[in-house]
């Protein structure tokens, strides 16, 4: 697709293998999805691949990300992982690649994977690329690196229960994109009393007002499902608005609640 915005909506294929992705992709590229994320560590590359491969949507009609493992980040590993994933991914480049978590106890220096991530950029392997997991001291060491406008998206665990207001103030500051990922915080916000009173006004779904919350801080989302009707469904949380109270109220939800925090790989939280 090679836009020179990343797409607000797409879907999230994280834990997801086998057929059960496939048909993921296939029903998400059929109810009108164009962006889909995967990762070198979900092991599902291949099958994202096949599903778009067969799907019959034109490969310059999609948004495709993937992201770098940590095993993958030396400065000779980084663009042979990356041509694997594209080998899997069944195409010539990626529209963009994400450095997954920053390297574990620094053991590669961000500048050697940062640097290797832009030559990726470079030879035409990859439109855009970005960072995931990178906290505000990470995000300012990879800006002194790449340069701000060079790093495409920080993609990171935002939600209702996890609203992560002192990176989104400061990636707003620095005119920088962010990608929410778990906004429904693994379902558990789809329950919350507060989210089904603002749903039952608006006559939508607990999952599309999570969603629409997302999408008007200008954050792009990409929640997965397994169902077609789901897809459908929180596809369509991009027509909904919600109201100034509406968003005062779900400000009050932050409760500073981390899915997504696996020990060794995690960095020292903001």
């Amino acid at each position: 697709m090679n836009t020179t915005t990343i797409p607000a909506f797409g879907l999230g294929t994280f834990r997801l293998k086998g057929q059960v992705v496939i048909d993921s992709v296939r029903n998400a590229l059929d109810v009108g999805y164009r962006a889909i994320d995967t990762a070198q560590i979900y092991g599902n590359e291949a099958e994202v691949g096949q599903a778009i491969a067969e799907s019959g949507v034109p490969r310059r009609e999609l948004f495709v990300t993937t992201k770098v493992w940590t095993d993958h980040l030396a400065g000779d590993k980084l663009v042979p992982s990356l041509k694997e994933s594209l080998r899997k991914l069944r195409t010539e480049q990626v529209d963009l690649t994400l450095i997954h978590w920053p390297s574990p106890g620094n053991a590669v220096p961000m500048a050697e994977y940062l640097g290797a991530l832009a030559q990726a950029q470079d030879q035409g392997l990859t439109w855009g690329i970005g960072v995931s997991n990178f906290t505000v001291a990470l995000l300012r060491e990879a800006m002194g690196i790449l340069g701000a406008g060079r790093i495409a998206t920080n993609q990171v665990e935002l939600s209702p229960y996890l609203q992560n207001r002192s990176l989104a103030a400061f990636m707003r500051e620095q005119g920088m994109h962010l990608t929410s990922y778990m906004t429904l915080a693994y379902g558990k916000v789809l329950g919350d009393p507060v989210l089904q009173a603002i749903s039952q006004a608006h006559g939508a779904s607990t999952a599309q007002v999570a969603l629409a919350w997302a999408l008007q801080q200008g954050y792009a989302v990409i929640p997965s499902s397994t169902r077609r009707e789901n897809l459908a469904a929180n596809l369509k949380a991009q027509q909904l608005r919600l109201s100034e109270d509406d968003l005062a109220r779900i400000a009050t939800l932050d409760r500073g609640e981390r899915q997504a925090d696996p020990a060794g790989l995690a960095p020292a939280w903001d």
